[in-house]
């Protein structure tokens, strides 16, 4: 594809998980990673260089520089959370479309201010959940819910787990209250929650309890959180969450229903780039049966090709955004909320509408 048919993206910052997103705008057919801006030139250029970015990328030296660029298109901003609300909304503002780190915002007042400003600006909002944009998703998604083999779903239990370092207590933005004042829960627990909505279709939660396990740093930040998220209709499910910076690197989901039930250990990054798999059971004290599913791409260009096609239409076709993005990002930060309250209101449970 020709560089003038490809989506230009900018990236705002950088952000660790910037590599990665760059990395994916290159490979995906349909972007093109066009322009980079850091708060300096300097830190803008080391960042080009150390990932071997083409020299015809325009590297900015202030944030305002790359939005006031006509060629944008998209702009990615993995800025930390207490930023995002400023940014996202002048980004959008400025007619530029949107790919978001997660988590979004610091609550979802914080987050409708973004995506109000996407929606008056008939641009397109997506979140950073590259899982959601991989193959192996949709498989277990049609098995789940088209297929009829697994029944009504009565548990799901998801774990986001990360060893931090003696530096990363030190100096790592998600320990830091004025940085990314959620910690873990944000960072980690987002995945946790966007499982289990994923696997009940996006319906929220009945109640939502943290349990008595949180641990926290000095600055309130939390370190390490479990919760309950509970379900009264139309069948009752259970959901167990849990996330932390304090333990080994864990990722696994794990989803048990009334025929069958359904394992993975690399939700969130698959062990291999060009194929993932995932375990299920139907019947008792039987072999699982192992789903291999192939990717043509890594699951973050899988993301950035998607958001691309969005894009595209809404610029040659006058397509609508999609809103199946925004809302994913809303539920999610809404379940977020609430477990963060549970744990203030010591691990008293909050109830959530349906909205």
């Amino acid at each position: 594809m020709a560089d003038y048919d490809q989506i230009r993206f900018g990236i705002l910052g950088c952000a660790k998980i910037a590599r990665k997103v760059a990395r994916a705008i290159n490979l995906a057919p349909n972007s093109l990673l066009y322009a980079l801006a850091s708060r300096s030139l300097e830190k803008a250029n080391t960042f080009a260089a150390a990932n071997g970015l083409s020299e015809t990328l325009k590297i900015y030296g202030s944030y305002d520089q790359l939005l006031d660029d006509p060629c944008v298109d998209v702009v990615y901003l993995p800025l930390p959370t207490t930023l995002h609300v400023h940014w996202a909304v002048l980004a959008a503002r400025k007619k530029k479309h949107l790919l978001l780190e997660k988590p979004t915002a610091l609550d979802a007042a914080e987050l409708d201010r973004i995506l109000d400003a996407c929606e008056s600006n008939g641009v397109q909002f997506m979140d950073g959940s590259m899982w959601l944009h991989h193959p192996r998703t949709a498989k277990m998604k049609e098995m789940l819910f088209d297929s009829g083999l697994f029944g009504h779903l009565h548990l799901i239990h998801s774990t986001s787990t990360s060893m931090g370092m003696p530096e990363f207590f030190e100096n790592d933005i998600r320990v830091k209250p004025e940085l990314d004042a959620h910690g873990a829960l944000g960072d980690l627990g987002w995945y946790c929650i966007g499982a289990t909505l994923w696997a009940k279709n996006y319906q929220l939660p009945t109640s939502v309890t943290a349990l008595p396990d949180t641990t926290k740093n000095s600055d309130g930040v939390i370190l390490s959180c479990t919760a309950s998220l509970h379900y009264d209709q139309p069948e009752i499910t259970t959901t167990i969450i849990h996330c932390s910076f304090l333990s080994y690197t864990c990722t696994d989901l794990s989803i048990s229903a009334s025929k069958g039930s359904l394992h993975l250990q690399d939700f969130i990054i698959p062990f291999q780039e060009d194929s993932a798999f995932f375990n299920f059971y139907i019947g008792w004290n039987v072999k699982p049966e192992k789903i291999v599913v192939k990717c043509n791409l890594p699951q973050e260009a899988l993301m950035v090709q998607e958001l691309a096609k969005i894009v595209e239409g809404i610029k040659k076709s006058g397509c609508r955004p999609e809103s199946k993005w925004p809302e994913i990002s809303r539920k999610t930060q809404l379940v977020l909320d609430a477990v963060k309250q549970s744990v203030d209101f010591g691990c008293k449970p909050v109830y959530l509408t349906q909205h």
